[in-house]
């Protein structure tokens, strides 16, 4: 027996169908952690339903390439309206997941096509009841109006994508399951089985298809992960680190590099600032002083929110003069903005922790704060140890 033979026959469906639950199940799996993490969340309760229904389905698909059961009326019909159920709710499901929020999705439409699938079967067995009458062929029931039915709902959804963020792989498993649709519609009306390469397409078309799903379902749990992990050790507002968060990350430094600085920002008047001109605005300038932060903080430390107007930033790279960091800072923040702000910078010294740098920082910023703001001060433990450096290095010089 060639791989063609194998493919094209019945091992052939049973080897697909089994790939395709393997995939469903996967899937099924990721839906309920979606669920029990968000839920708010009715799509996730929705995929944990309906993925069992397409488990059966692909199992009454196997059962199809079993010469006893393969005969069944009713198994075929179950089939082929499962498969159009499932694929409405399926379609809907990841259009409302990647749909952005500025275009709203209803599930009207989506209702009117399920109530369709079972308007369609209703009218072909009105007029056609000796379909249920005889035993199915070799090529299934001829349901011709549902498989028609199929292709229209798929063509429909496919130019309704307007808003998806993944447009073009949510698009890539639409024209994949098309072609399915098509090529086992033209094996089963038109070459009866008599072309194995049609008959390989509908075994393998929907194992592709519903991989496809399974990445961008994959994808939206990874997204989902970063989002949480994001918002754990971020603040909402600027996104900045965290006190906590830029705490860990100031500790890791220190034992990295064993040397590093804080710079301590505090946005000068800001609390006028609120009162005057609304908390609207305040969050917009807090947000642009957070990003000179950031920018300036790139590749050589981090940057974080320590509370209210006041932020910091982290020094950990070799070589650099924080106090020339600080007032790069300070003079962005005056030209760029609407507002001034007080720095202080500190220094690590042996045995001296993370909280001791920040307080001296702290300190350093107050004094900027209470000599006329919008200046840099450094703390007089960093000016002493670079007064002593500097000493040193003059009596180590060459005469």
């Amino acid at each position: 027996m060639t791989i063609v033979q194998w493919l094209a026959g019945p091992t052939g469906q049973i080897f697909a169908s089994a790939s395709v639950i393997t995939i469903l199940v996967l899937m099924l799996f990721m839906s309920i952690r979606l669920y029990k993490s968000y839920r708010r969340n009715k799509l996730y309760r929705l995929l944990i339903i309906v993925l069992p229904i397409v488990i059966v389905q692909q199992g009454a698909l196997v059962s199809t390439a079993f010469p006893g059961l393969s005969r069944s009326p009713y198994l075929h019909l179950f089939y082929s309206i499962a498969a159009l159920l499932t694929f409405i709710i399926i379609n809907f499901v990841f259009m409302k997941l990647y749909t952005q929020p500025s275009t709203r999705l209803k599930g009207m439409p989506f209702l009117i096509m399920a109530v369709g699938v079972f308007a369609v079967a209703g009218g072909q067995l009105w007029f056609m009841p000796e379909l249920l009458q005889q035993p199915a062929g070799s090529d299934g029931l001829p349901l011709l109006a549902l498989d028609f039915y199929g292709l229209v709902l798929n063509f429909a959804i496919l130019l309704n994508l307007r808003g998806m963020d993944q447009r073009f792989s949510y698009s890539a498993s639409l024209v994949v399951y098309f072609v399915y649709q098509l090529s086992d519609l033209t094996d089963a009306y038109v070459f009866h089985g008599q072309v194995p390469m049609l008959v390989i397409l509908s075994h393998l078309l929907p194992l592709i298809y519903y991989t496809l799903l399974f990445l961008l379902l994959f994808e939206w749990v990874i997204e989902r992960l970063l989002t949480t992990f994001q918002s754990s050790i971020t603040d909402g507002l600027t996104s900045l680190y965290n006190r906590r968060h830029f705490h860990k990350k100031a500790e890791s430094m220190l034992r990295e590099y064993k040397r590093i600085a804080i710079i301590f920002c505090d946005i000068d008047n800001f609390k006028k600032l609120n009162d005057t001109q609304g908390h609207h605005k305040a969050d917009g300038v807090l947000k642009q002083v957070a990003e000179i932060m950031k920018e300036e903080t790139a590749g050589i430390g981090a940057a974080g929110r320590y509370g209210g107007e006041e932020l910091l930033a982290l020094i950990a790279a070799p070589g650099i003069k924080p106090e020339e960091v600080a007032e790069t800072i300070r003079r962005r923040v005056e030209h760029e903005t609407m507002v001034t702000i007080s720095v202080g910078v500190s220094a690590s010294r042996e045995g001296i922790s993370v909280e001791e740098i920040v307080k001296q920082a702290d300190e350093a910023m107050y004094m900027s704060k209470t000599t006329g703001k919008n200046k840099v001060s450094l703390h007089p433990a960093m000016q002493r140890s670079r007064s002593r450096s500097s000493d040193n290095a003059k009596r180590n010089a060459p005469a």
